[in-house]
């Protein structure tokens, strides 16, 4: 029993050392059509023509109407390991404007082009929901807490997020519950840091099969 789980944790950090690798050298070939693109840009210029360029997220379209909801249609239903799951469509549109999400914290839908950084980062101040739920789309967990949880459990808590890669925790008074785990289209509730649940959510759903952008970056985002 405890060789296969040495096993499995030993495969997961294998899968998030190759993610670490693919996204250094996603993050080269950016700089490098950066470069490029700035040398195009130039050249445009110098002609006389203007090129703007729109970044929107894969797998979507537009902005504004259903599109631009922040996933307002659905709603929430809860499995047996008490990990709630949104059922409704998430929305992926790139916006530069805030966004009203139906839930606290957010689980997805329209957000900023920039993320927060994720690679295990501990925000001491509340973070723009539309730039975390930009990182729960590369696959982030997401841990949230207000002033009524504990301070061991935050410190413990904090721990745990700064050994995690595609993970980040910050404060929200906004929310219900003292301590909440968030990724993508999930959510979970849990009474403290020795909680079993915090654990199985991080080795379900730290670049899980929930997420839109494996692989995607958690570094060179936003860092408050």
């Amino acid at each position: 029993m405890g060789s296969a789980k040495n096993s499995s944790s030993a495969s997961r950090t294998a899968r998030i050392e190759e993610m670490r690798r693919a996204e250094q050298a996603r993050e080269r070939r950016v700089r490098a059509f950066t470069v490029v693109g700035a040398v195009v840009a130039v050249g445009a210029l110098v002609t006389g023509g203007v090129f703007l360029v729109r970044s929107q997220s894969d797998g979507s379209g537009g902005s504004g109407g259903a599109a631009a909801d922040g996933g307002k249609a659905g709603r929430f239903v809860t499995g047996e390991d008490g990990v709630r799951t949104w059922q409704g469509t998430l929305s992926r549109t790139h916006v530069a404007k805030d966004v009203t999400y139906p839930v606290e914290p957010p689980v997805g839908g329209d957000h900023h082009q920039v993320w927060m950084n994720c690679d295990g980062d501990v925000y001491g101040k509340p973070v723009r929901n539309v730039n975390a739920v930009h990182s729960l789309e590369h696959g982030a967990v997401w841990v949230t807490y207000t002033g009524k949880a504990p301070k061991a459990d935050v410190e413990a808590l904090a721990e745990k997020v700064r050994k995690t890669p595609y993970s980040l925790m910050s404060p929200d008074d906004r929310q219900k519950d003292p301590i909440v785990l968030t990724a993508w289209g999930h959510q979970r509730t849990v009474t403290g840091a020795d909680d079993p649940a915090v654990d199985a959510f991080f080795e379900k759903f730290v670049q899980g099969e929930q997420t839109p952008e494996p692989g995607a970056p958690c570094t060179g985002g936003l860092s408050q």
